[in-house]
């Protein structure tokens, strides 16, 4: 497997990370935590400009055509400067949606905003009591006169404070965790019937949970096969992974170097710290760590941009692999700093919180190592099946 990125892959990793240096750090991250939007739109219309927006979409649709693997080197250098703007919302996940699933109206009508920086998106799935289930939806999507009606609610949904679009994962047929009859609608976040209560998340992120009160829509926001949701979801979920691994990797790369450049001046006992054997090791272990994420990373984008039937196995690999090395990372991190590393003065701390959320997000490390386990099984089988026939 080639692990070498290309040239216009090694030109975009520039580009970002030259971009990151020179305009982001921890004095900007924390000034932004403080905000109502948690972003800075000028830097926002600048990655527009930038052509960032457009990496995952297609030239018919505006976009670059870009890979799983551009957008892997693109999210790195973004997590290693501490960059809150809503690329993995906006971008990864719901462009994905509109993407794989929207008809060719849907597209014309909701990229084009996307690409240009004027659109913000969020994905709204997870409700109260639901877990890591996702087929555990109890909002409904009833037919009415208009096309849907939408009732029910919403937690956690990251940047649905400053969306204005929606995609809504809502029953229209089956009950309890059947994962059938589960559709998407695009929902217009301003109708009559959304209300929002607005949330900070652990990382200084900016969310809302929802309530959905009988809310109109139309049957042409129907995205993707109505009742067919959950293959979609989980397709989009996987690519999202991979760009969140990419921003992980960049965070825990961070803390790596911030970790060695601190214990090679902190001075104890005559010498810095980081000449003392027992804090060499727990460096040591923190490379391996990077090294074994980083390895992951790129077998999952490899496997996505080649359409391998393996590409779900693989991203679940690496939402185990960021949930339990972004912990010891960010832990060592933070132990071998002392008591500074978890002030809100330094870089540490902050990328401590991110690797949290990043490990939960869709499900943590015993979720996504049952999803392992069972995607290993049907793909054993799946080999031994074809063996057969031949």
């Amino acid at each position: 497997m080639n692990f070498k990125l290309s040239e216009e892959q090694v030109l975009l990793q520039d580009s970002v990370a030259r971009f990151v240096a020179d305009n982001c750090n921890v004095a900007r991250h924390r000034q932004l935590c403080g905000t109502a939007a948690g972003f800075d739109v000028d830097t926002w219309r600048q990655f527009a400009a930038l052509g960032w927006l457009g990496v995952p979409f297609t030239e018919e649709q505006g976009g670059i055509g870009g890979t799983a693997i551009d957008v892997m080197v693109l999210c790195e250098a973004l997590g290693h400067g501490l960059v809150r703007e809503p690329y993995l919302w906006t971008v990864i996940s719901c462009g994905a949606f509109l993407r794989h699933a929207g008809t060719p109206e849907q597209q014309s009508r909701y990229i084009p905003a996307i690409v240009d920086g004027s659109g913000q998106w969020a994905f709204a799935f997870a409700e109260p009591g639901s877990g890591y289930t996702l087929a555990a939806i109890d909002c409904i999507a009833a037919p009415s006169d208009q096309g849907f009606s939408l009732s029910g609610e919403k937690i956690a949904v990251l940047n649905a404070h400053c969306a204005d679009f929606l995609v809504v994962m809502a029953r229209t047929a089956g009950a309890g965790d059947e994962a059938n009859g589960l559709s998407l609608f695009i929902v217009d976040a301003s109708l009559p019937g959304v209300v929002m209560e607005p949330f900070s998340a652990l990382d200084g992120s900016r969310g809302a949970n929802l309530k959905l009160d009988k809310v109109e829509v139309s049957a042409d926001c129907v995205l993707g096969g109505k009742g067919e949701a959950l293959p979609l979801v989980e397709r989009v979920i996987d690519e999202t992974i991979i760009a969140m691994g990419g921003e992980a990797l960049g965070a825990m790369q961070a803390l790596l170097d911030a970790t060695v450049a601190y214990t090679g001046t902190r001075v104890q006992f005559g010498q810095p710290i980081g000449k003392f054997q027992a804090l060499q090791h727990r460096m040591a272990g923190m490379y391996l760590k990077v090294e074994e994420m980083r390895s992951l990373l790129y077998n999952a984008a490899i496997q996505m941009s080649e359409g391998s039937p393996d590409a779900s196995l693989a991203c679940a690999a690496l939402k185990v692999k960021l949930a339990e090395a972004g912990k010891f990372v960010s832990q060592q991190a933070v132990q071998l700093h002392g008591g500074i590393g978890m002030s809100d003065e330094l870089v540490v701390g902050h990328h401590f919180k991110r690797l949290m959320l990043l490990s939960k997000l869709y499900g943590d490390e015993n979720y996504y190592l049952q999803r392992y386990q069972r995607l290993a099984s049907l793909s054993e089988a799946s080999v031994f099946g074809r063996s057969g026939q031949e």
